[in-house]
C-alpha cells in the first residue's frame, strides 16, 4: 500500500522524487516533502477515486490523517471499501 500511496503523491502532485525516495515516517507538511493543503486537496480527490475513502477538509483527523505516508496508508487500509 505504502508504495502504491507513494507513486499516487508523485503522479498526482508531479512531486520531483521517486516514490522510493518517500520516506514513510517523515512528515508529508513542513519538514518533510512541503506540501500544502491544495495538495492534500488533490491527494484527497485521487484517493476517493481510487481507493473509495472520503477524506474531507473539515475532518479534524486530517492533521493525524496526512502526518505521514505511513499514517496516510494505515488510514487507506483501513476505509478502503472492500
Amino acid at each position: 500500500m505504502l508504495k502504491e500511496l507513494a507513486e499516487l503523491m508523485v503522479t498526482t502532485l508531479d512531486l520531483e522524487v521517486a516514490p522510493k525516495d518517500i520516506d514513510p515516517e517523515a512528515p508529508l507538511f513542513g519538514d518533510g516533502l512541503g506540501l500544502d493543503s491544495i495538495d492534500a486537496l488533490e491527494l484527497s480527490l485521487e484517493i476517493s477515486k481510487r481507493y473509495g475513502v472520503e477524506i474531507k477538509a473539515e475532518d479534524e483527523r486530517n492533521e493525524q490523517i496526512f502526518a505521514s505516508l505511513r499514517a496516510l496508508g494505515t488510514y487507506v487500509e483501513q476505509h478502503a471499501k472492500q
